[in-house]
């Protein structure tokens, strides 16, 4: 599948400010390394290069060919882009002999462009080929994933990342519609599940949660943030900051859980005699959480689910704090 930019969709990074503010990019630690876990069109990525100084370095990822072509366009020495899932960050790192990086930003979910543009088939809005990849140069797309798994894996798909209430009656519906005809397009399977679905939540489409549960799973979306999560942190030098924009509860759980394990003392048996003092101490702390205010919700309505979460490491990797 080519894609061609579509110069009209933009987008509009959400807590554009706040995140990088939030990576302290500030008197010796201008000149350090610095991550952009999901370059999208570029947003976070290029206010980070105005606060860095001459010796800084920025190396961003993204899984979308679009976003890697947009990114390529930035002719910033200090700047550098990877066609690949955050999840990789170490990798990416130990081929360019980087140990430790000062500050990692991610910004979860899908970006404006790739929901508007209906060649992506992300929006059950518009109508397109049931593509749903980010990155549209590898993978399974959505419509050949539903045209061979079955109704327990559909079913279980749609409840556990969509949340959906009615999975089990949605899955057979698709199953019993592939075996009369493929289910190939966006209107197709909205259309499906707005038959299956007779009440939802007013303003909401009866679409919504299908569509959502079955990009995360086509994308492996979760899984990726688990990894990803693990080995930023592993990557983190002293007093690096790790900040993570997310946008659906199962995301912001995930990333809510990991920070307060790395900020949390482990808890001894009570009924053993150690003493606070004696407890090892956290590798992190937490640096608190952050929503779009009234204003940013107003101009882009898309800013209303974020939530920015953000944590210092207080303990080196060696164990020096």
């Amino acid at each position: 599948m080519t894609l061609q930019p579509v110069p009209e969709l933009q987008h509009r990074t959400v807590l554009l400010e706040e995140a990088v503010d939030a990576l302290a990019i500030e008197g010796e630690r201008v000149d350090g390394v610095y991550l952009d876990g999901t370059f999208g069109r570029g947003g976070h990525s290029r206010a980070i290069l105005a606060k860095l100084g001459p010796r800084g370095r920025l190396i961003a990822f993204d899984k979308d060919p679009l976003a890697i072509a947009t990114a390529q366009q930035i002719t910033d020495p200090r700047f550098e882009i990877v066609h690949d899932s955050f999840a990789t960050l170490d990798q990416a790192l130990a081929t360019r002999g980087i140990a430790q990086v000062d500050g990692i930003l991610m910004d979860l979910g899908i970006s404006s462009p790739q929901v508007d543009d209906a060649a992506r088939g992300f929006s059950f809005r518009l109508d397109g080929p049931l593509d749903m990849r980010m990155d549209t140069t590898r993978g399974v797309s959505a419509a050949e994933w539903l045209a061979t798994a079955d109704v327990e894996k559909i079913a279980k798909v749609i409840r556990d990342y969509g949340e959906e209430r009615f999975a089990f009656s949605i899955a057979k519906a698709i199953v019993a519609r592939r075996a009369v005809e493929p289910i190939s397009s966006t209107r197709q399977l909205a259309a499906l599940v707005a038959q299956v679905v007779k009440t939802r939540e007013k303003g909401k489409d009866p679409a919504t949660r299908t569509f959502q549960a079955v990009r995360i799973f086509v994308n492996q979306e979760l899984e990726e943030l688990e990894v990803g999560l693990d080995k930023a942190f592993e990557q983190m030098a002293l007093h690096g900051r790790l900040v993570v924009i997310s946008f659906h509860s199962l995301e912001d759980r995930i990333v809510k859980q990991f920070m307060a394990s790395k900020a949390n003392a482990p808890q001894p048996d009570r009924r053993l005699p150690i003493r606070a003092i004696d407890l090892p101490q956290p590798p992190a702390r937490l640096l608190g959480r952050t929503m779009p205010s009234d204003a940013e919700v107003s101009a882009n309505p898309r800013a209303r689910s974020a939530v920015m979460r953000n944590l210092e490491r207080i303990v080196a990797p060696g164990g020096q704090s």
